[in-house]
């Protein structure tokens, strides 16, 4: 139904909203045919920016997602100040842009009496305190409303997304909150071939969209059988049009990828300029949220990539990072968004999204390639403050930080390079270390990077290895734990560690050096899991400074 909301009568509002919150509590509802239209009622909302805000104080769905909201806030382990959807469960972050002074977060929700995915939408003005949205686009006729990406343009925006059983999509909005999206063509504008029709020479899944002069470009994920062997490696194929409407495929869009591995795919991808080049950012269903970084070569339209990394430092699940949303923040970075899987089974919730993190260009003479920073907004959050400076480490032994405890913290700390080659940072550490989660920092003992030419070979100090582990961080014994998160960065000779480390219930996220990020869930079973230690192996150690600050929430 297409209900407009400004002119619900009282007492249908009271009705609705009196009767939608059980939905979220009832049975899973029965499937529906393929590209049925959607359960979930529907509203067509005011253009004008007062009207909207009137209309949605009003919303029924919007009512409803305020009451789970609140009554999902008792439960320990889900964040305070990350962003987590407001009702039932979540996925993909989309679509991430910035429209008329703010910001949206578009996701792969699963309503409650529809658990198809929709788009799910929350608005910012910071990209740090986020406010819930009604639902945003609605499958039919596709059957499910998959990933895909916006663009802004100075009078609309543009969605372009995957329609499971349809082909790729595409949405227009122009209202102030984006709240009304009409579908193009009411169909898929790069449709799956009618049956009995021949194969394509590509794929369509998860498309990026963005315009050169006239015309749009929109990415489809895939594989191609060129990897060693004929073995499937990560592909990204190319489509033009001048209308949205009508699409022309060219080619394959990756050239020079050597930073791919067997199994790998290029969903979610996101291609931006940054600085003066350009960043891919995508998914690999085998390895998670990863980039390539590199050149566009705009009269080819071919991405000559130069660069390779990644966020995720083994498998995307349980608790690790997975698929990215992204957007240029007009300063020659790009702001960017995961959302993270679960790692324990939460009721009536699961994944929720990292803190909105910068990406940059290096300054010169740093080796590797993207700086990685939590957004400054974040800095907003903080309360109460503690700091402790020149605290010696004597080797081998624990230094409980007193006066430094919590499950909703900000730490940042700086280790002098001399002493210790092996510094350990315990947090959410009971008294006793029944239940801690370890972060780990081992100065050049990485990989070894040397460079043959025809003078003599080229020698950098070894890359520095940072770790998460969280093998003790829970003794609950559904709390799944893994592998430890393993990622490299280089420091340039005496240069101190940087650690900041931000602790929210439930996930733990490190930034070091602004060169390098990795992220873990956890789920600490005791109360008194809450401590911060330090550790220097082998040799005595010196932190310069420890900072903590107590994280107000968002909600």
């Amino acid at each position: 139904m297409n209900l407009p909301c400004s002119s619900l009568p009282c007492w249908l509002v009271a009705s609705v909203a009196a009767v939608l919150p059980c939905l979220s509590q009832a049975a899973a509802p029965t499937p529906l045919p393929t590209g049925a239209p959607s359960r979930v009622p529907a509203y067509t909302y005011p253009t004008t920016l007062p009207e909207q805000e009137a209309a949605l104080a009003a919303n029924p769905l919007l009512q409803r997602m305020n009451a789970v909201r609140a009554k999902l806030a008792t439960d320990r382990f889900r964040p305070a100040y990350h962003y987590v959807n407001p009702e039932g469960t979540l996925n993909d972050p989309n679509g991430l842009c910035f429209w008329q002074g703010r910001w949206h977060l578009f996701y792969q929700a699963y309503p409650p009496e529809d658990t198809r995915q929709h788009w799910g939408h929350a608005v910012s003005e910071d990209l740090i305190h986020w406010r819930d949205l009604p639902y945003a686009i609605y499958p039919g006729p596709e059957d499910k409303c998959y990933s895909g990406t916006t663009l802004v343009e100075k009078d609309r925006v543009i969605a372009i997304y995957h329609g499971v059983a349809a082909g790729t999509m595409v949405a227009i909005s122009q209202d102030p909150l984006l709240l009304n999206w009409s579908k193009l063509t009411g169909r898929a504008v790069i449709p799956f071939p009618a049956p009995g029709q021949p194969g394509l020479p590509y794929e369509i899944f998860d498309p990026g969209v963005w315009k050169k002069g006239e015309d749009y470009y929109a990415l489809t994920a895939g594989q191609l059988p060129t990897g060693p062997g004929g073995k499937y490696v990560r592909a990204l194929y190319l489509h033009r049009s001048r209308d949205l409407a009508t699409w022309t495929y060219l080619h394959p869009f990756l050239e020079s990828d050597l930073f791919s591995k067997i199994g790998d795919d290029g969903a979610c991808p996101y291609f931006w300029p940054i600085g003066d080049r350009h960043l891919l950012l995508h998914y690999s269903h085998t390895r998670g949220g990863r980039y390539l970084l590199g050149k566009y070569d705009t009269a080819r339209d071919k991405f000559v990539v130069t660069d390779g990394g990644t966020f995720n430092h083994g498998a995307s699940g349980p608790g690790g990072v997975h698929a990215p949303s992204a957007y240029p923040d007009g300063q020659g970075g790009i702001i960017a968004i995961f959302n993270m899987n679960p790692a324990f089974r939460t009721a009536g919730w699961n994944q929720i999204m990292t803190l909105p993190m910068r990406l940059s260009l290096p300054p010169a003479g740093e080796v590797d390639p993207l700086r990685i920073e939590p957004v400054a907004a974040v800095e907003s959050l903080r309360g109460a403050h503690r700091r402790i400076e020149n605290r010696k480490l004597p080797a081998n032994q624990d230094v409980v930080l007193e006066g430094i405890a919590g499950n909703c913290l900000e730490l940042a700390l700086e280790v002098a390079p001399t002493g210790g080659q092996t510094i350990e940072l315990e947090v959410l550490r009971s008294p006793q270390r029944e239940e801690y989660t370890r972060i780990a920092f081992y100065r050049e003992r990485g990989d070894i990077h040397r460079e043959f030419g025809n003078a003599s070979p080229l020698v950098r100090p070894a890359s520095s290895v940072l770790v998460i582990d969280n093998a003790r961080s829970s003794q609950l014994p559904d709390a799944r734990s893994r592998p430890p998160e393993t990622a490299q960065f280089r420091l340039k000779g005496d240069e101190p560690l940087k650690l900041r480390v931000f602790i929210d219930r439930s996930v733990v996220e490190v930034y070091a050096n602004g060169r390098q990020y990795a992220a873990l869930r956890v789920y600490p079973g005791r109360e008194d899991s809450v401590g911060v230690a330090l550790r220097s192996l082998g040799r005595d150690s010196t932190v310069r400074s420890v900072e903590a600050w107590q994280m107000r929430p968002v909600w």
